[in-house]
């Protein structure tokens, strides 16, 4: 399923579905976050603002840009706040809705929708302030490997979405060849069991 009809379709449900991924992300998010302070964050692909509200709560202005108008219109009907401003834009193409630099870009549960990474990271490293933290969470490329990707069902269907795999190596490559300094990475599992595979891959970087 293409990915912008796919997500359109989903808004209507995205936040009311049960989604391990989607849940454990949140949670990652805020963990990894949580001892940073920042005064501009740049939220790619916020979505139905899942991370947008929390986000607002340590920063005083955020940019949240997403390719799909439903999901937007779902943010943007949750959130009212004079901090945050919303943006439909593909991410693939050159962004035309900076007019300033971030101490914060977050990514989230977006790049394996995206073929060439470095192009995104290129985009970030300019969007950055100097010491700017540009925060990645994926699912794990050991996941995909085994056929996961993003999907949804609903009723009696189940709908997947368009997908690239990412090896660990190609996010730290788009990184290094954009001048982004590696900062950390952690897996994550869905239980203390970590003989099973994890779900996601969290990376923080940094402009230097």
């Amino acid at each position: 399923m293409k990915i912008d009809e796919a997500y359109d379709y989903w808004a209507r449900f995205y936040d009311s579905n049960k989604n391990k991924t989607r849940d454990l992300e949140k949670e990652v998010g805020q963990e990894l976050l949580a001892p940073f302070s920042f005064s501009s964050v740049l939220e790619l692909g916020c979505g139905t603002g899942k991370n947008t509200t929390w986000l607002l709560e340590k920063c005083e202005k955020l940019v949240g840009v997403d390719f799909s108008p439903e999901m937007l219109q779902a943010a943007r009907e949750k959130i009212k706040s004079a901090k945050v401003e919303f943006y439909q834009a593909d991410l693939t193409k050159p962004w035309q809705f900076l007019n300033e630099k971030f101490d914060l870009v977050t990514c989230s549960l977006v790049l394996e929708h995206i073929e060439n990474l470095s192009d995104i990271f290129s985009q970030v490293q300019s969007a950055l302030q100097p010491m700017g933290k540009f925060y990645i969470c994926e699912l794990h490329p050991f996941k995909q490997y085994t056929g996961t990707k993003a999907r949804f069902k609903k009723e009696n269907s189940t709908f997947e979405l368009e997908t690239f795999n990412h090896h660990i190596s190609d996010f730290m490559a788009a990184a290094h060849s954009n001048n982004l300094k590696f900062y950390g990475m952690h897996e994550w599992f869905d239980s203390e069991d970590k003989a099973e595979l994890p779900r996601l891959i969290s990376f923080i970087f940094e402009k230097e």
